[in-house]
């Protein structure tokens, strides 16, 4: 049965990882704020160790490991953000990392990971080849698994994003999170709920070339993803079942997000605001723009990423 991780789960998690992880600023600008018509706040995550908000949700999951198991070593598949996270987070605890990487996946991930001291092993990149790399390894080397989003710690983990967000900036109406395997979003939700913050609405935005998450909640059924095309590299993965449930639950609504849109968002955060955020979390700011409903409202962003390779090639096919 899927444990249901609660509020208290999120504000445990931000007492253990408090000394390990940056409390990120939250970044305003009124260019920002009149090229979306609202008012922004950005949770600057990028600016996370690691530089992504998975380093909260790895490191409380690494540190609730006993010592037994832990020292056994840390294993995850990742195509980049998740398993540099897990890979710090093991260094930081003085355990082994193994992660299995996709061969496609962006060099400037893959040296970030390596630079942590982790041990990579590389796979096809279908989701298959990567799910019994992993088993392999695990196998091999008695590691525990650390799941990049289908996992209670991690999702706890990533709430204290949100938590920090609502507790730094009063009345928020709304909170847009990107959503590849939805830890972040479904972490966000339930931080929303743990903060008395009932009114404030949680939305998740996806590219349009990979919408499982929305078409999974309208559907009210889990589909997965199968073919994404979409700059936003961060967000090609399913939802899981655990994730899928929170989202249905709490989640306002999805908001997908055209590559044009998110590129403009992408440009529009490197020249006007000076923050190298890469596409999957430009396209939160896209997705503020695209939304009416948002428009005139005060809204929380997570730039959940800056893991970009620094000559990107942001031209649209």
């Amino acid at each position: 049965l899927l444990m249901v991780v609660t509020s208290s789960d999120v504000d445990a998690a931000a007492i253990r990882i408090a000394p390990f992880v940056h409390r990120t600023p939250v970044i305003t600008s009124q260019q920002l704020d009149r090229w979306a018509n609202a008012t922004v706040f950005c949770k600057a995550e990028h600016l996370q160790k690691a530089g992504a908000f998975k380093y909260r949700g790895a490191t409380n999951a690494v540190q609730q490991l006993s010592a037994s198991i832990a020292a056994r070593g840390v294993a995850a598949h990742s195509s980049g953000n998740h398993a540099a996270a897990l890979a710090l987070a093991a260094r930081t605890r003085g355990i082994a990392a193994h992660i299995v990487m996709p061969s496609n996946a962006p060099a400037v991930k893959r040296a970030a990971v390596e630079s942590y001291g982790a041990t990579i092993t590389e796979c096809e990149p279908q989701e298959s080849a990567r799910i019994a790399m992993l088993m392999e390894v695990c196998e091999r080397t008695g590691a525990m698994e650390i799941h990049p989003f289908d996992n209670d710690q991690v999702i706890a983990g990533a709430g204290t994003a949100a938590r920090e967000l609502i507790d730094a900036v009063p009345d928020l109406d709304a909170i847009v999170v990107p959503v590849g395997g939805g830890g972040l979003l479904s972490g966000t939700c339930i931080a929303a709920l743990g903060r008395g913050a009932t009114r404030i609405a949680v939305f998740g935005a996806e590219p349009t070339g990979a919408d499982d998450a929305t078409r999974s909640v309208t559907a009210g059924v889990l589909i997965p993803q199968t073919q994404p095309n979409t700059i936003c590299d961060g967000l090609f993965t399913s939802l899981s079942p655990r994730t899928f449930a929170i989202i249905r639950e709490h989640v306002a609504s999805m908001i997908t997000v055209a590559d044009t849109d998110t590129h403009d968002a992408l440009v529009i955060a490197w020249t006007r605001t000076k923050q190298l955020i890469e596409p999957s979390s430009a396209i939160a700011l896209a997705a503020v723009r695209s939304t009416p409903a948002l428009h005139g409202k005060r809204v929380g962003v997570i730039l959940s990423g800056g893991n970009v390779d620094p000559i990107f090639n942001s031209s649209i096919s």
